[in-house]
């Protein structure tokens, strides 16, 4: 009997690449994994390993800049659901955010069983109740909840993130010789450093003799141009997902704050110097399964506000970490992957 499963995660490309983990383990145990999306997160649900077909829809009561909730729209979802014959579906969110709303769309599309980690009372529209003590990691989070249901990693799969290989060839982008990644730009404001202190840090790194690449999106060029200056290759708006991730694998390190980008470094094995606003918590949102240092002020004054827009004058969380502390940090960071790649051997 074939069976067929469902994992949603509808945010970020970051919390789709955390959400893999728990992909994998589904998918060890199901014949087919469709994953479903919101549209901002797409990209990184067609990077994940063991995904059979990703599918997207705009979650009213996720997305940062929701569309009206119209009936028409919500039964096309449904029809579209229905039409997959699913027999299972695993919702995941993050801890302020509500599984229901969607667990009764698939329960009217016809899903026999649907789990979630969900505080609030779900009546009849889950099968699976999970509650998850503490603060773990965020993947860890996501993937206890496959394991509640049953469904833990195959022998071998050590729960890190992950991406499909092979990535493309971007030797034409980044030359042969080896280098660091700045990515300067976050999702909000709040969790990104200012232009001039990201560019301080792409001229120390530059001036300690490291080779830097600055990465963004098309519609962070000023700010990538900026950030470059003189010191460094800007490639802003250059690369796609899959370039970006091959990118960030061929990096000894990578500098970024909290964003997809940050995660999508982690899942192709590359060390991290995170620049984190405590607006949510590391113990959380740090990148997962690398070698990682967390710069930033983390008992500041925006702690846990998961603010979007920086509640403080001067944004001292990020504006405090020094040039000096990441060229450090860097200095830490490819000594010791260089010892895991060598082995420790002289």
């Amino acid at each position: 009997m074939t069976t067929r499963a469902l994992v949603a995660r509808m945010d970020n490309v970051g919390d789709v690449l955390l959400a893999g983990p728990c992909v994998r383990a589904v998918a060890a145990h199901v014949d087919s994994v469709t994953l479903l999306t919101g549209p901002r997160g797409r990209a990184g649900g067609d990077l994940l390993p063991r995904v059979d077909q990703v599918i997207s829809w705009c979650a009213p009561w996720i997305d940062p800049e929701p569309p009206p909730l119209t009936s028409a729209d919500a039964h096309a979802f449904i029809d579209r659901i229905r039409a997959l014959e699913l027999d299972m579906a695993f919702i995941l969110t993050s801890f302020h955010q509500s599984p229901l709303p969607l667990a009764l769309l698939l329960r009217m599309a016809g899903v026999g069983w649907i789990g979630a980690i969900s505080d609030d009372y779900p009546g009849s529209l889950l099968d699976l109740r999970h509650r998850v003590d503490g603060d773990p990691p965020e993947a860890e989070r996501a993937l206890s909840l496959a394991e509640a249901a049953g469904m833990r990693l195959p022998p071998g799969d050590d729960g890190t993130l992950a991406v499909r290989r092979p990535l493309p060839k971007v030797e034409k982008l980044t030359g042969t010789e080896e280098y660091v990644v700045v990515h300067p730009a976050a999702s909000v404001p709040a969790r990104q450093p200012s232009a001039l202190r990201s560019a301080s840090i792409v001229a120390a790194m530059a001036q300690a003799g490291h080779r830097v690449i600055v990465t963004g999106g098309p519609s962070d060029r000023t700010l990538t141009k900026a950030v470059a200056g003189t010191h460094a290759i800007d490639l802003g708006g250059a690369t796609t997902l899959p370039e970006l991730a091959a990118v960030l694998d061929g990096a000894s390190v990578v500098v970024a704050p909290n964003t997809g980008p940050a995660h999508l470094a982690a899942a192709v094995g590359t060390p991290v110097i995170s620049l984190f606003a405590p607006v949510v918590p590391a113990a959380r949102w740090a990148p997962y399964g690398v070698p990682v240092v967390v710069l930033g002020d983390q008992e500041a004054p925006c702690r846990g506000s998961r603010a979007r827009e920086c509640p403080v004058i001067g944004h001292p969380c990020l504006e405090s970490v020094t040039a000096q502390q990441v060229v450090t940090a860097a200095a830490q960071l490819t000594a010791g992957r260089e010892y895991l790649r060598t082995g420790g051997l002289s």
